[in-house]
C-alpha cells in the first residue's frame, strides 16, 4: 500500500499556480504546502501588530479560490502549516471559502504551539511541533488540516501515521517519513532548483516533488509526469543535507538517523530511499523567539576608476560625525572592478554601509541627511544605488528549548471537538555520535590547482545565527580525497571569515557528503541581514569555486 504525498509550496511566496499544478498533474493521495520559515514568522508578527485577525499566508486563500473544487472532486487531502500564528483563523477563512463555493470540505487545524504569552518582548515564540496533531485530524476524517508552527517534515509524518497506524514508538518507520519530508519540504529544490549540478538538466521550471510513502517507512522520491527539472541522487542527496548537521537529525517526533539513509537511482526522475533508522525524540521542543531588535539603515556608494581605497577612505572620515551615536556601523568594501574596464559597471566598486541602532531616528534623517548632503561635497563621480530611506525595523531570531509538557499540543476538529495530543511516552538526550572511520585515501598522484566544484557538490543555508554547508562526492573515488581534504581547518582557510568562528565537521558516509556547522555566521539571524547573503544561501557555491591542490585522476 503506498501513500503518494506531494508538496506545492516551499515558503512564503513560492509559485503560486504549484498547487493545481499538483492536483492535476498526476496522482496524489495528500498534498503538503510549507509556508513558514524563521523570517516568516517574524513576517506574520508584524502583520499581527496591524491587525489581530492576521497572522497567516493569505496567498494559500487565493490558491484554495481556484483549486479547493478540484481537490475535493479528487479526493486529495491538504495539509499546510499556512496557519502561521493563526491556525484557528486560517482554518475559519477557509470554512467561509468552502461555504461560499459550495464546496463541502471539512477542515481541522493543529494548534498549542504559541508560547508568546510565556516569552515578554517577544513578537512571536513558537514551539516545533510533531507529526501527531495532524495525524489526529485525518484520522477523525478531516479534509483539510491546517497548523502553526510545526516542524516541516510534520507535513509528512502526520499523513503518514494517520494512514499506515502507525505508533508514537515505531521510529524507524516515522524517521523514514521524516527523510521524505525533508526532501519534499523545500519544493523545487528536490527537482534541480538551486542545484549545484543545474545543467544535468532543463531547470528553467522544475516541478514539484511527491513521495511515494510505503508502510515500513522507505519511500520513492519522484515528480509528476512531464514536468520540468529531474530528479536524481544527487539532487536528493543536495536537499537531504540543507539545514541539518550531524548524524543525528532531531525532531519532536523522533530523532532520524541521517547516517542511515541510503539512495539509490529506481529508474528516471525516481530515487528509492530506505533503511532509516529512527530514535526516541529529545526530552524538549524547541521553539524560536522573534523579536525586534532595532532600526536598519543601509546605503551603497558606488566608487568608479582610480584611487578606490582613498575615496572610500573619504566617504567614510566624511560620515564618520554622522554615525558617532549608533550601537552599530558596519562598512564593506566590494571590490567589482577591474582595471582599464570596458564598462562603467566594471570599472566600479561598491561600499556597503549598515548602520543599526534601536532609535529610528539615529539610523534615519542623521544618516539620510549626512549622506545626501555629500552629493556635490566628496570623492569625484558621487552616486550611490539608492537614496537611504528613513530606517527600517529589523528582527533577531533566537531558539530556546522546553519540555513537551509545557506546550498543550491539540488537534480541533471539524465540529469542534478538540483531542489533546500526549507527549512522547519515551524520550532520549540527544548525544553526538563518534565520527565513523575516514575512508582509505586515495594513492599519491599528480594534482591540478583547481575548483573544489569540479568535483564536489554542495548546499548551504541557516539556521537562527548558525549556517550549513553540506559538501557531497559523486563517486567513490571523489569521496575518499573530500574525506580526508576538506577538514574544519581547510574549510576554515578556504571561507576566511569562518576563520574566528567555531566549525563543526559531521561525517555522512552513506551519502558521501561531509556537512559543516559555522558557528555565529549569521549574527543574530537572516532577519538581522548580519551579511551579504544573510541567509548563507551561496555559501556553498563560495566554497566550490574555492581551489584546491585535486588529484587529477579525478578531473
Amino acid at each position: 500500500m503506498t501513500l503518494r504525498i506531494g508538496n506545492a509550496s516551499g515558503f512564503y511566496g513560492d509559485r503560486f499556480d504549484a498547487l493545481r499544478e499538483m492536483l492535476t498533474g498526476g496522482e496524489l493521495d495528500v498534498l503538503t504546502g510549507d509556508y513558514l520559515a524563521e523570517l516568516t514568522m517574524l513576517i506574520l508578527g508584524r502583520d499581527r501588530l496591524k491587525d489581530p485577525a492576521a497572522g497567516y499566508a493569505r496567498t494559500f486563500l487565493r490558491q484554495l479560490e481556484d483549486c479547493l473544487g478540484i481537490a475535493h472532486e479528487r479526493g486529495v487531502k491538504i495539509v499546510t502549516n499556512a496557519g502561521g500564528l493563526n491556525p484557528a483563523g486560517l482554518a475559519d477563512a477557509v470554512r467561509h471559502l468552502a461555504d461560499r463555493l459550495g464546496i463541502p470540505v471539512r477542515v481541522a487545524h493543529v494548534g498549542g504551539d504559541d508560547l508568546t504569552s510565556h516569552h515578554p518582548g517577544s513578537l512571536a515564540a513558537h514551539a516545533y511541533l510533531g507529526g501527531f496533531g495532524i495525524a489526529a485530524c485525518l484520522r477523525e476524517g478531516a479534509d483539510l488540516v491546517v497548523t502553526g508552527r510545526v516542524t516541516d517534515a510534520a507535513l509528512v509524518t502526520g499523513p503518514a501515521a494517520a494512514h499506515f497506524g502507525w505508533r508514537e514508538t515505531d521510529y524507524d518507520r516515522l524517521a523514514g517519513a521524516v527523510v521524505a519530508g525533508h526532501v519534499l519540504e523545500c519544493g523545487a529544490q528536490a527537482t534541480g532548483g538551486n542545484y549545484a549540478f543545474f545543467r544535468d538538466g532543463d531547470v528553467r521550471r522544475p516541478g514539484f516533488p511527491l513521495a511515494e510513502l510505503h508502510e515500513d517507512g522507505s519511500c520513492v522520491i519522484t515528480k509528476h509526469p512531464g514536468t520540468g527539472g529531474f530528479v536524481d541522487v544527487g539532487t536528493v542527496t543536495a536537499q537531504l543535507l540543507y539545514e541539518t548537521a550531524g548524524a543525528r537529525y532531531a525532531g519532536p517526533d523522533v530523532t532520524t538517523r541521517l547516517d542511515t539513509v541510503r539512495l539509490g537511482q529506481d529508474g528516471p526522475d525516481r530515487v528509492r530511499i530506505d533503511g532509516v533508522r529512527g530514535e526516541a525524540p529529545p526530552p524538549t521542543l524547541k521553539v524560536g523567539l522573534n523579536k525586534l531588535g532595532g532600526f536598519r539603515n543601509e546605503v551603497v556608494f558606488v566608487l568608479t576608476g582610480l584611487d578606490i581605497e582613498a575615496k572610500a577612505a573619504l566617504v567614510r572620515e566624511q560620515l564618520e560625525p554622522a554615525l558617532g551615536k549608533a550601537a552599530d556601523v558596519r562598512w564593506e568594501l566590494v571590490r567589482t572592478d577591474r582595471p582599464d574596464a570596458p564598462s562603467e559597471e566594471t570599472a566600479s566598486a561598491l561600499l556597503r554601509l549598515v548602520v543599526r541602532d534601536p532609535d529610528q531616528d539615529t539610523v534615519g534623517r542623521a544618516l539620510s541627511g549626512a549622506a545626501v548632503e555629500l552629493a556635490l561635497a566628496s570623492y569625484p563621480g558621487f552616486h550611490v544605488l539608492a537614496p537611504p530611506g528613513k530606517g527600517s525595523p529589523y528582527g533577531v531570531f533566537e531558539d530556546v528549548y522546553v519540555p513537551h509538557g509545557a506546550v498543550d499540543h491539540v488537534a480541533v476538529l471539524h465540529d469542534g471537538r478538540r483531542i489533546p495530543v500526549p507527549p512522547p511516552h519515551d524520550t532520549l538526550v540527544l548525544d553526538r555520535l563518534p565520527d565513523p572511520p575516514l575512508p582509505a585515501p586515495l594513492p599519491t598522484g599528480p594534482t591540478r590547482h583547481a575548483p573544489l566544484g569540479l568535483v564536489a557538490g554542495a548546499r548551504s543555508g541557516d539556521k537562527g545565527g548558525n549556517a550549513n554547508v553540506g559538501v557531497w562526492a559523486r563517486t567513490d573515488d571523489a569521496w575518499r580525497w573530500l574525506a580526508h581534504e576538506l577538514t574544519a581547518e581547510r574549510f576554515q582557510q578556504l571561507i576566511p571569515e569562518s576563520r574566528e568562528l567555531h566549525v563543526t565537521r559531521h561525517l555522512l558516509p552513506q551519502l558521501r557528503a561531509l556537512n559543516f556547522v559555522v558557528e555565529g555566521i549569521l549574527g543574530a539571524g537572516v532577519a538581522a541581514q548580519h551579511r551579504f547573503d544573510p541567509q548563507a544561501k551561496a555559501l556553498g557555491e563560495w566554497l566550490r569555486s574555492r581551489h584546491l591542490d585535486i588529484p587529477e585522476a579525478l578531473l
